[in-house]
């Protein structure tokens, strides 16, 4: 049973590495990365900007996610809200928003495309359809990460006003703290979800894209936290790369990242295949 077992499971990542390759999800994924690099400093400069009028210091909030990111790539994120928390105003609020709707609907795109490859589709839908598909989901993802963004990054500022106008009693902070992490993780899975279902130039049910979703949020953050700790612990990107070091980490966790959504793509894919269902 136990041999049978490892069998299926070696078949089906043999499967997984060759359908990757043949899919070109590295190239798609370097595709993703450009689109995600250009949306992610607007859309920090849109969250500090908003976050700002609230005159809320976030510098220790920040290295929380050195637990999830390297420390070159934080450092990164610091100097740009650094700056941006220096010149808030009305119109970088109004860019920031703008920028990031663009490139994050861009790298919707992306993802349309190598999911559609996954299921080795051609796509069907109108072209204003597909930019409306992908405009939309931006809005719809957009929300709910600043949603657990500002749970994850504020939770602590929120808990403090919510228990002082409330009075709760202390054994709600304990069930805050852990819906805290918790919630940031649950909708990410519902984000993949989402994605996975409404992507594709097909039709699909949330039953069949959750393995790839399980797979993206488990993987996202496995892969993270151990590309965090090789980065910190055992690499020093700054003596190949001098300055642009941290730039670089961030592109590598970009890329990554990438991988690892499209990846989840080519689970559903490949389980739908197995199960008899085709386009």
């Amino acid at each position: 049973m136990r041999n049978s077992a490892f069998r299926r499971t070696y078949d089906f990542s043999k499967q997984l590495f060759l359908k990757i390759k043949l899919d070109d999800v590295q190239g798609i994924g370097a595709q993703l990365t450009y689109y995600l690099i250009l949306s992610l400093f607007p859309f920090l400069i849109f969250i500090m900007t908003l976050i700002g009028y609230a005159n809320i210091s976030l510098e220790d909030k920040i290295r929380d996610l050195e637990q999830i990111m390297p420390e070159e790539a934080i450092s990164i994120i610091e100097e740009i809200l650094k700056d941006v928390s220096e010149g808030r105003s009305q119109a970088l609020l109004s860019f920031g928003m703008l920028a990031t709707l663009w490139a994050a609907s861009k790298g919707i795109n992306a993802i349309i495309k190598g999911l559609n490859r996954a299921y080795d589709i051609e796509e069907s839908r109108a072209f204003w359809k597909v930019r409306g598909i992908a405009f939309l989901a931006t809005l719809i993802i957009g929300f709910v990460v600043l949603l657990s963004i500002l749970l994850l990054v504020l939770g602590t500022w929120l808990k403090t006003r919510v228990f002082l106008l409330a009075d709760l009693p202390y054994g709600f902070q304990k069930i805050w703290d852990l819906l805290q992490y918790a919630v940031p993780l649950l909708v990410l899975f519902v984000v993949f979800t989402l994605l996975y279902w409404i992507a594709p130039s097909r039709r699909l049910t949330l039953k069949e894209v959750m393995p790839g979703a399980m797979f993206a949020t488990i993987g996202w953050i496995t892969t993270s936290v151990l590309f965090s700790l090789y980065v910190n612990q055992f690499s020093d990107f700054t003596k190949t790369y001098g300055s642009l070091g941290g730039v670089t980490v961030l592109l590598i966790w970009l890329y990554i990242s990438s991988i690892i959504i499209l990846a989840g793509g080519e689970i559903n894919a490949i389980l739908m295949n197995r199960s008899g269902k085709r386009p």
